[in-house]
């Protein structure tokens, strides 16, 4: 892949996608030392980046294809993503979910009125499900992350980013399959290879930091994280492949430090961010000195969380926050 794949994207994505808001927070430069970039993908179509992924695949559909109807497994925001971009196509969607993917984001799908089947995460293996389904009812899969096609639709939001920030000295991004971090780093390495793109994962999820020192995609044992949508076994390969030539670092981040960077963003940006969408705002808090001098751009992901868990991690991580920086946190204005 080149960064050309990502130009395509965009001109396929101009005027279907939402062109989302940069926003900033004075309290929080002021506390970093540095300018911050929050790009808002929770406003995208469907709540997060991956509607980009999915039209771009679809839109590179030939009309047989199309017409038979696609699949793919997600843990709820790509199977939104899909289900949007098969209704905007004409297309049948199929999409295979955790039988515990958070309630809004199976209601999110119904609403598309497309078809679902679950799958147990600790037991099935998704992938030979999915690969059975397609091959029965001759469907196009559209993966979440190994595709062509939606990783360079997920390089539109860095190139959004740069288009409007240029002189950005690093970007953060979540990790989960590794397609974000892949079109980002495509995106940016072609408007300035010095700049750094580091992923951000939990701690509890880090297989492409392990994959990446080992070289090699490394599984690990099914995680247990809030970010939901992170919680990958190992990295995909093609953006893995990407990830390890372009890739400048990888961050993990603790749960608690995932739900205090919720707490920022709702009192900081007024955005409600799911925890896989905090994650990187999570990396930047506490990874701040590992990073060149400069503006940074972070990207919010999503915002697709379930409102009762949503307070609930709020609260607690408002409360937490409010402890630690009673002293030194900024004042909001």
């Amino acid at each position: 892949m080149t960064p050309t794949d990502v130009l395509h994207a965009v001109g396929r994505l101009r005027g279907v996608a939402a062109r989302t808001p940069l926003l900033t927070s004075s309290p929080v430069d002021d506390l970093l030392g540095r300018k911050v970039w929050v790009k808002a993908e929770t406003q995208q179509r469907t709540g997060s980046f991956k509607f980009r992924g999915a039209f771009n695949a679809l839109a590179t559909l030939d009309d047989r294809a199309r017409a038979a109807g696609v699949i793919a497994a997600s843990s709820g925001n790509h199977a939104q993503a899909l289900a949007l971009a098969a209704r905007l196509h004409k297309a049948p969607a199929t999409v295979v979910i955790p039988a515990d993917a958070p309630a809004v984001k199976r209601q999110a799908i119904e609403a598309l009125g497309e078809r679902i089947i679950t799958y147990n995460r600790r037991t099935d293996r998704r992938d030979a499900l999915v690969e059975q389904i397609a091959h029965r009812d001759q469907l196009t899969i559209v993966p979440s992350a190994n595709h062509r096609e939606v990783i360079a639709g997920a390089g539109t939001v860095a190139w959004e980013m740069l288009q409007e920030v240029p002189d950005l000295v690093a970007i953060l991004v979540p990790v989960g399959g590794g397609g974000l971090a892949a079109g980002t780093v495509l995106a940016a390495h072609s408007h300035n290879p010095g700049l750094q793109v580091i992923g951000v994962e939990p701690a509890t999820a880090d297989d492409t930091r392990r994959s990446l020192h080992a070289g090699r995609l490394v599984p690990i044992p099914p995680p247990v994280t809030i970010a939901d949508g992170l919680g990958h076994t190992q990295p995909s390969r093609l953006p893995f492949e990407i990830n390890k030539r372009l890739l400048a670092d990888v961050v993990t981040v603790p749960e608690p430090a995932i739900a205090d960077a919720m707490a920022y963003l709702w009192r900081y940006y007024r955005t409600a961010a799911e925890p896989s969408g905090a994650v990187a705002l999570a990396g930047l808090l506490r990874a701040r000195d590992r990073l060149p001098d400069g503006p940074v751009g972070v990207v919010v992901s999503g915002g697709n969380v379930d409102w009762s868990a949503y307070r609930t991690l709020l609260d607690t991580a408002m409360e937490r926050v409010d402890r630690e920086r009673s002293d030194a946190a900024p004042v909001l204005c």
